[in-house]
């Protein structure tokens, strides 16, 4: 067995508690998503978990969360590498909108497929799918974060909720119906072992998974 890695979502964001499409747009965390974060970090503390390194996307609700969660289990100070290729999915003309009032105006099914479906992306130019989502946290994940685990390092991975689900949706076999079903709870761990051929030897999830959305 090689190294280990946990995958945490950010914390509740301002816009996750208005109820807003975000996507690439960058409102900080709300006070219950500040707790999240330090809840997470406190939940890693107590398992002994020590990182090598940290992977967060550019976007202020997961580079707070990560470090929230580096304090958490004493290491303030560690390596933290930003990039975007860990960003949520980009939700075009959406991003901003009330999902309600989405909902309103191209009606539930609409506004559903756009959300949860795999290679259907929201309108305007720049709207990414899942799909199209995961062609740029694949490749990321395969060159930057992978090798390291399989030196038998300990990783944190603090990003959002579909480019997240994008990688979870490889790791745990996930098909493209099934994949539209899975929500990750805001500032929950989840801890990956993997084996030395980079497939899953354990999976734990560190928290309540039910406020996911």
């Amino acid at each position: 067995m090689s190294g280990t890695m946990v995958l945490v979502r950010h914390g509740q964001s301002e816009w996750n508690k208005k109820n807003l499409f975000t996507g690439w747009r960058d409102p900080d965390l709300t006070e219950q998503g500040i707790e999240e974060a330090m809840e997470a970090g406190r939940v890693l503390a107590e398992r002994g978990m020590r990182f090598d390194i940290a992977f967060t996307s550019v976007l202020v609700r997961a580079e707070r969360t990560c470090q929230m969660i580096l304090d958490g289990v004493g290491q303030s100070d560690l390596e933290t590498i930003h990039d975007q290729a860990l960003n949520e999915r980009n939700y075009g003309d959406l991003a901003g909108l009330n999902k309600d009032d989405a909902r309103a105006k191209w009606g539930e099914e609409q506004v559903h497929i756009w959300r949860r479906s795999y290679d259907v992306p929201p309108p305007g130019d720049e709207g990414e799918s899942l799909r199209d989502t995961g062609a740029r946290v694949w490749p990321y994940y395969m060159t930057e974060i992978l090798p390291r685990v399989l030196r038998g390092q300990t990783v944190l991975v603090a990003a959002h909720g579909n480019s997240l689900r994008a990688l979870v949706m490889v790791l745990d076999g996930h098909t493209t119906e099934t994949i539209t079903k899975l929500n990750l709870g805001t500032g929950v761990p989840m801890v990956y072992r993997l084996h030395a051929d980079s497939t899953v030897a354990a999976k734990e999830i560190l928290g309540d998974m039910s406020g996911a959305h």
